[in-house]
């Protein structure tokens, strides 16, 4: 995307002003800490909050800039209540910075209600951009990027993570997944069942000192990670459905490994008719035949 203007604040300018009240989400390195632009850096020494997801990480990453600046927690667990918090300090002419631990705040990490507490309530907020895990690991797989479907991390609950990977299968865009190192080759494996066998990259620790992509069919990369785990941080990308796609199973065999899976009949059924788009009456019929 072309740049619309070219106003550049010179580094260290207005550095004493204070900032506009509002709140600025703030996205922070990945991994390599030369990622952190100066913008953010310029927020966060001028802030009269900063507001972050560990103030353990935010401390280490302040002291390595020399920032000196007061920490309130914001993380999954409270930001219902840090919500109301930085509505009361912006209205009060206060400037918020809100940083996640790495990486774009919002993007599977919290952020999300501070947004909309903002939108809300009718208060300034300001988007600080940087670096992000799934755009980097996208262009690193090789795979096309004209759309991307992001993900981020699959339900744990085994009723919604079968409900996503059904809609991932129809969708055409390439997929950006984040997955822990300990769960990778489980989760390659569940993705080739589910979508048969399609082009796929894991990315490792991004901007790190053993970034690493590696390419190959979903087969292939669940192969090599099933004895060993990957290290680090992981992305796995993998590529849309084909419209020359043929459904790798038929319904009864489908229905056969769900219910074998330990799924319901209604679960099984549900997720049988997303996968081959039929009726989800006819896949609760024959679902309830073969349990019995």
């Amino acid at each position: 995307m072309k740049n619309e203007s070219t106003d550049i604040m010179p580094e260290g300018a207005n550095s004493g002003s204070k900032l506009e009240p509002k709140l600025y989400l703030c996205a922070t390195p990945i991994g390599n800490l030369g990622d952190i632009t100066e913008r953010v850096l310029d927020a966060l020494r001028r802030a009269d909050a900063i507001f972050c997801e560990d103030t353990r990480n935010t401390g280490a990453l302040l002291k390595r800039f020399d920032i000196r600046g007061r920490l309130e927690s914001c993380h999954e667990h409270n930001e219902e209540a840090a919500a109301e918090r930085v509505k009361e300090l912006i209205r009060s002419g206060r400037a918020v910075a809100y940083v996640s631990d790495a990486g774009m705040p919002c993007i599977s990490d919290p952020g999300e209600r501070l947004v909309r507490a903002c939108i809300e309530e009718g208060l300034p907020f300001e988007v600080l951009p940087g670096a992000s895990a799934g755009l980097t690991a996208a262009i690193m797989s090789g795979l096309p990027t004209k759309r991307i479907f992001f993900v981020g991390f699959l339900p744990r609950e085994n009723r919604e993570r079968a409900e996503l990977i059904a809609e991932i299968k129809r969708v055409t865009a390439t997929v950006v997944i984040y997955e822990s190192p300990y769960r990778v080759a489980a989760t390659l494996k569940e993705l080739k069942e589910v979508l048969g066998d399609r082009k796929a990259a894991l990315v490792r620790e991004i901007t790190k000192l053993f970034e690493e992509t590696v390419r190959g069919a979903l087969s292939e990369l669940g192969e090599r990670f099933e004895d060993t785990p990957p290290r680090g941080e992981c992305v796995i990308v993998v590529s849309g459905e084909q419209p020359d796609e043929a459904p790798a199973e038929d319904l009864d065999g489908m229905l056969k490994r769900l219910l074998d899976s330990g799924m319901s009949v209604k679960d099984a059924a549900k997720q049988a008719s997303l996968l081959l788009d039929i009726p989800k009456s006819e896949a609760y019929r024959r679902a309830t035949e073969l349990k019995g």
